[in-house]
């Protein structure tokens, strides 16, 4: 999604050239390409899907659109499998149309992973609950805190059910890295995604993520944080923003994997 703008051969030649061994895909653009192509293009280039995303949306409360919802993750795991990549990404969903019942809608989604867990876990996927920043809570994910996310996760066994850390969203949170290390004792990080935090946020907020280093989070600390769990998984930059969607997407390939190595990556290493 960082480079959303580049074609799929032109993100896997870029990832290629730049020496990137991992990438996170998102469904739509797997979909369009193909699900098979897709594979096998990431395939032959030698690098690993390191998470699909996104499945989730599990609030709905009528009976059809919750069976909707159902089947498009159950659909979401397969194409994981068919990625061979091992973790799906899920945005939970906010509140229904209406609704003011946060406790209810978390309810939902606890209902839904009773379903979808153990369907996961037969084809050897596991499902990431992802924190999104309480400003999401009404319309994508009312799941907005780390702690949150992991007293759902942990109605299940961690081999099903973890958690995504991204430091766009938790990065606010003092009680972030308490539950990272909750998270690491019990083997339910999933994956660790970065972005920035940059202000003014933009008109709406989605598109809001700013480049590594442009912003107020800490990349090495958080990083830390993680790694002293244990975490030695691949970790993910992603981004929504227009201004470097608007760019040339190689440019912004490169520049992301010079950010990182800058602002996330210790001196030692």
């Amino acid at each position: 999604m960082t480079v959303k703008q580049l074609s799929l051969p032109e993100l896997v030649a870029g990832c290629t050239e730049l020496g990137v061994r991992h990438v996170g895909l998102w469904r739509e653009p797997v979909q369009a390409y193909g699900l098979e192509a897709a594979a096998a293009l990431v395939r032959d280039a030698g690098l690993t899907v390191s998470t699909l995303c996104r499945g989730g949306f599990l609030t709905a409360v009528e009976p059809d659109a919750r069976a909707a919802a159902i089947d498009d993750n159950k659909a979401a795991i397969d194409e994981a499998v068919a990625l061979d990549t091992r973790v799906l990404v899920l945005v939970s969903g906010g509140l229904p149309p209406g609704s003011r019942d946060l406790h209810g809608a978390r309810e939902r989604i606890a209902d839904a992973l009773g379903e979808l867990a153990p369907y996961a876990a037969e084809r050897g996927v596991r499902l990431a609950i992802e924190p999104l920043h309480p400003m999401f809570a009404s319309d994508r994910c009312v799941v907005s805190t780390l702690g949150q996310a992991l007293d759902l996760a942990e109605r299940f066994p961690s081999e099903q059910v973890g958690v995504c850390v991204d430091t766009y969203h938790i990065w606010w949170d003092d009680r972030a890295p308490g539950d990272i290390a909750r998270a690491g004792r019990g083997g339910r990080i999933c994956t660790f995604q970065l972005a920035d935090w940059t202000t003014p946020l933009p008109e709406g907020v989605l598109n809001g993520r700013g480049q590594i280093g442009d912003g107020a989070v800490d990349m090495l600390h958080w990083r830390g944080l993680v790694e002293a769990t244990g975490y030695t998984d691949p970790i993910e930059v992603e981004l929504f923003n227009d201004g470097l969607w608007a760019r040339d997407g190689r440019e912004v390939l490169t520049e992301t994997t010079e950010r990182f190595l800058r602002h996330a990556v210790p001196p030692a290493a």
